[in-house]
């Protein structure tokens, strides 16, 4: 995420980062018979916006209905399923990194470079997040209802929130503590990485290799970091949100966006794409199948796992990015679902988990499946009901909103040279 969450009830981010993986594909080169791949310097690609989207529906499958009881069997394996949604805030981290890191390598020379991405990033980023906190700090607490109630005493901890460290806060407690602002958390990840990330961009930009490697090098030290944490004891809620150990995510992306903007890049991510996916593939498969069997390892392994799972995801993005716009899967991901869920996919993370905290913390399935005499269907219905009213919210918000605040971007103009993979960034998602 973006994050999430969020009730104990499944520690997936915080204990075992869910098992499950994504499809290893390769990516054929392109074909008379089925048209070229996107061009990294042509058109805008629609695919990302479709994966932005898939990343934010993951999110909302995960918290609105992984997140409620199982009644029964069938139930409980439906939410061990779903509960692997929770990896669309690493596809947002994978997505992010991707995107930011083509946006500043392609303005590496501007004399704006600084200014520019900042302003950007502020105008997007802010406006909303800052309104929500107004609203939930000094808004909410005035309502004579809400008094004396859970969100009305997240103000003792406000301090956290504005400065972007909630995943911060978490971290020190050593739990789920700030309820209706949790899944903040993700975003804190994200602004951090935006604080340093364009320096190092910066200073090593002349040299492509030297930036692939830092890339490359802080991707395997987060992941280091994120097992030795494991192995020492560390609590599972601080791995799971504590900036350090998401750096591989962010860094995977940015790797892979350099890269593709090398001489020949294009032709040698085509070349691993394949390889890698399926030796991530396995490796999950091998470590889900051994620890079936056996405990022995499960702490290392767990960390290591969500690793696997971010080079699967990676693979998952740059097949967006590469495979022809016939593929089923690019066309998927161009379809006007997906990428209406991507244009809306910040105020979809923002707003649902106000919605679905509601509904897991006072048990409204349970009092919906007495009244609907299922409690399946019950919970079907207020998914369907609890996103209907977070897209809603999101669209109200973007086009009444924050959609102004866009339109001053134009003093500060991004790089002419930006390719349009980096160009999508630039859209209405969450990134």
């Amino acid at each position: 995420m973006p994050a999430l969450e969020l009730s104990e009830a499944v520690p997936f981010a915080a204990a075992e980062r869910a098992p499950g993986a994504l499809p290893a594909m390769g990516v054929p080169a392109p074909s008379a018979s089925t048209g070229p791949s996107p061009s990294l310097s042509g058109a805008h690609v629609p695919a990302l916006d479709g994966v932005r989207g898939l990343a934010i529906l993951m999110v909302l499958v995960f918290h609105f209905v992984a997140q409620t009881t199982a009644t029964n069997g069938v139930e409980a394996a439906v939410t061990r399923v779903l509960s692997y949604g929770l990896l669309g805030v690493d596809l947002f981290f994978v997505l992010s990194g991707f995107l930011i890191t083509g946006l500043l390598y392609d303005a590496r020379a501007d004399p704006g470079y600084f200014r520019n991405f900042y302003m950007r990033r502020v105008l997007r980023i802010f406006p909303l997040y800052y309104g929500v906190l107004f609203v939930v700090f000094f808004i909410l607490p005035l309502v004579p209802a809400l008094r004396g109630s859970e969100i009305a005493g997240l103000g003792e901890h406000q301090a956290w929130a504005w400065l972007y460290g909630v995943n911060v806060y978490v971290s020190i407690q050593g739990g789920w503590v700030l309820s209706y602002i949790e899944h903040f958390w993700s975003l804190a990840v994200e602004e951090h990485f935006y604080f340093v990330w364009p320096l190092i961009v910066w200073l090593l930009a002349r040299r492509p290799r030297a930036l692939m490697a830092a890339a490359l090098g802080l991707a395997v030290l987060s992941l280091g970091a994120r097992a030795a944490a494991s192995l020492g004891g560390v609590n599972p809620v601080a791995i799971a949100v504590f900036t350090p150990f998401q750096l591989d995510a962010l860094c995977l992306g940015g790797f892979f966006a350099v890269w593709l903007r090398q001489p020949g890049g294009e032709a040698g991510v085509r070349r691993a794409l394949l390889p890698v996916a399926l030796v991530a593939g396995a490796a999950l498969a091998g470590e889900f199948g051994l620890h079936r069997v056996t405990d022995v390892g499960l702490s290392l392994a767990r960390a290591v796992r969500l690793g696997l799972f971010r080079v699967v995801l990676a693979s998952l993005l740059l097949w967006a990015v590469l495979a022809p716009a016939s593929s089923l899967l690019v066309r998927f991901f161009r379809s006007r679902t997906m990428v209406t869920l991507g244009k809306y996919s910040y105020g979809l993370y923002v707003y649902h988990h106000f919605l679905s905290y509601y509904f897991v913390t006072h048990g409204t399935d349970l009092a919906l499946a007495g009244a609907l005499g299922s409690h399946g269907l019950a919970v079907a219905v207020q998914a369907a009901g609890g996103m209907a009213a977070s897209m809603g919210a999101a669209w109200l918000s973007y086009e009444l909103f924050e959609k102004h605040f866009l339109r001053w971007k134009r003093f500060w103009p991004s790089s002419r040279r930006t390719l349009v993979v980096a160009r999508s960034f630039e859209g209405g998602g969450r990134s």
